[in-house]
Order: C-alpha cells, then sequence, then structure tokens
C-alpha cells in the first residue's frame, strides 16, 4: 500500500494513531515524534541579551504542555 503524504512528509499511518488511542506508549511516543518539530517551532521565542542582540530559545515549559495536550486529545478521541 502506498504511503500517503501532505507536503512532502509522510503521514502518520493510521494504524499508529488508533494505538495511541488504544494506550500503547510507543505509538504515543510516535505520534510526539511525528509532531516534534511543529511543536519546537510553536514553542521557539526570540529574547534579547544585555546588548540588545537577539537570540532564539525554546520555551521547555511550554514545549511540555503542548506535548500534555497533545497525549490527552489523542487518548481521549473518540
Amino acid at each position: 500500500m502506498k504511503q500517503t503524504r501532505h507536503k512532502g512528509r509522510e503521514m502518520l499511518p493510521l494504524s499508529v494513531s488508533d494505538a495511541a488511542r488504544s494506550g500503547d506508549a510507543e505509538a504515543v511516543e510516535r505520534v510526539l515524534r511525528y509532531y516534534s518539530g511543529y511543536i519546537n517551532k510553536l514553542c521557539t521565542r526570540t529574547l534579547y541579551d544585555e546588548t540588545g542582540r537577539p537570540y532564539e530559545c525554546l520555551d521547555e515549559y511550554m514545549k511540555c504542555c503542548l506535548e500534555i495536550k497533545l497525549i490527552q486529545a489523542v487518548v481521549t478521541m473518540e
């Protein structure tokens, strides 16, 4: 069976999301890995040092919150 693609990226197989919904820890981990790039992009902040130069930083707290929300959404979806 041909793997489905969206914007050049392979989509997460339905069997993985079904297993994650059932509580399979490996499937949940695979879902988190699949969305990790998007979550990292959402959690990247531009901060400024004491001289005013900008630098990017990953907000670990926000990342953790988003991962928890994703897990809750996957496990409770019908």
